[in-house]
């Protein structure tokens, strides 16, 4: 299931993108917009900050903007930074795979296969999409 905060990074992702300029834009404006709590939002936009998806500048007339073109934004990328592994268990994860402590052999697993192929279309569907493409 996505998260609220994974929710909330692609609302307002959107709401940037769909900007006609590249002026910094006020959290309480994104907030107000999307109807996202201020508090929440503050603590994404920081999150895409550290990640250079965003950049910020502070006083009057501040706010954050997009540091790159929405056509290059994965939403592969968003959901990694936001909601951390793709993969639903960490046995099948590409960047963050540990070994099941209750099975003995993953070639051999059902469940693994499986996930390995939600893994692969969920990537797929991901990293095919693009913020421009949301928006």
């Amino acid at each position: 299931m996505l998260s609220r905060k994974t929710k909330y990074g692609i609302k307002a992702l959107t709401f940037l993108a769909r900007q006609k300029t590249q002026q910094p834009v006020s959290i309480s404006t994104i907030a107000d917009a999307e109807n996202i709590p201020h508090k929440f939002l503050e603590a994404i936009l920081l999150e895409l900050r550290k990640n250079s998806m965003l950049g910020s500048r502070k006083g009057k007339g501040g706010g954050y903007y997009l540091m790159q073109s929405p056509e290059t934004v994965r939403m592969s990328t968003v959901h990694r930074i936001l909601e951390g592994p793709i993969a639903m268990l960490p046995c099948v994860s590409l960047n963050f795979y540990e070994k099941c402590d209750d099975c003995p052999d993953e070639d051999t697993c059902a469940v693994n296969r499986l996930m390995i192929k939600v893994r692969d279309n969920t990537l797929e569907i991901l990293e095919k999409q693009t913020l421009s493409d949301l928006v």
